[in-house]
């Protein structure tokens, strides 16, 4: 970055950088150790930035655990998507979606549980609810474009609604983030071999 570009960051934007950058940092710790084992003073312990400093820019855990997840996730949308895009056909696409999702559940089994975590959570804090629905819409919608592109390229149409294929699909990726943590050598390949086969029983 040039020094003139910095010299146009706003005060706004340097505090999103420095809200970013502890969040990033922030996020292996709250991914080891969970929600109900963390404090803002704990997650300190397990970075380099002081108790203090994470209570500046985050009011309370509740504030930087969302934080984290919605920056995590709203990457691995990105991601994800942009590993399906150039599929030719509904085979192509099926098998893009199932590697996709399955790379991302292998690279990063335990940001994926803190998800499940903090929308579980969620049944009980207020305060978790309205960033869970926006993540859970968000990934909904990803999933929704995927069968809606595989009809597609089928010549077909959807026979389920967005909420259904959502749930399919995250059931399926929650079932073997499970097998996955607890050791199943054939979780990520079960994960593939499933959404491969989802996708043609939501098209008719």
């Amino acid at each position: 970055m040039t020094s003139a570009a910095v010299k146009r960051r706003t005060p706004a934007d340097k505090f999103e950088a420095r809200r970013q950058e502890l969040a990033d940092a922030a996020l292996l710790a709250l991914a080891d150790l969970g929600y109900a084992r963390t404090s803002l003073r704990t997650i300190a312990e397990h970075t380099k930035f002081s108790h203090g400093l994470l209570h500046y820019y985050f009011a309370d855990k509740v504030e930087l655990i969302t934080y984290c997840v919605r920056r995590y996730k709203a990457a691995c949308v990105q991601r994800y998507e942009g590993g399906v895009g150039e599929a030719a056909t509904p085979e192509e696409l099926a098998t893009a979606c199932a590697d996709g999702l399955a790379v991302a559940l292998g690279e990063a089994p335990l940001m994926h549980r803190m998800w499940y975590d903090l929308r579980t959570q969620s049944l009980y804090e207020e305060a978790f609810r309205d960033d869970v629905a926006e993540i859970d819409d968000s990934l909904q919608d990803m999933i929704w474009r995927n069968v809606s592109a595989y009809a597609e390229l089928a010549g077909a149409e959807p026979t389920c609604t967005p909420a259904e294929a959502y749930a399919l699909f995250d059931g399926l990726f929650q079932q073997a983030l499970l097998k996955h943590l607890a050791g199943v050598e054939e979780a990520l390949d079960d994960l593939r071999r499933g959404v491969r086969e989802l996708f043609p029983r939501l098209v008719g």
